[in-house]
């Protein structure tokens, strides 16, 4: 989907475009919407991209993604992040490092003894 504004007579030139990027790395498709306008004062083109969501190339449908596999994806799990919620106050800190400290040191006897029985 596009649409154009121009403006001839005041140099006003906004341009909205849907453009398909694939990621190298990944293989993914991603879909963003990119809108560019002229910058009078600087007098050069500008342009944002929104990412709209991954496009599945089976289908040809968009679903919906933040970019990070998260929020709007179809895989996002809330409950799975507020297990993992990091401390908030020193104390809350404190108690989480002793807890780790103590689980470190276990660690360590545990593998003391493993490399003992062999």
């Amino acid at each position: 989907s596009a649409f154009f504004i121009i403006r001839i007579f005041s140099y006003v030139l906004k341009v909205k475009l849907t453009i398909k990027q694939k990621d190298t790395r990944t293989g993914i498709t991603y879909v963003y919407e990119s809108i560019s306008a002229w910058d009078k004062e600087k007098k050069q083109s500008r342009s944002k991209r929104k990412l709209l969501g991954r496009f599945d190339e089976e289908t040809g449908e968009i679903i919906p993604t933040d970019g990070r596999c998260k929020k709007r994806s179809p895989y996002y799990d809330p409950d799975a992040d507020l297990a993992e919620k990091a401390p908030r106050t020193l104390a809350e800190y404190k108690e989480a490092y002793k807890k780790l400290l103590k689980e470190n040191e276990m660690l360590k006897k545990e593998i003391s003894d493993l490399k003992s029985t062999k």
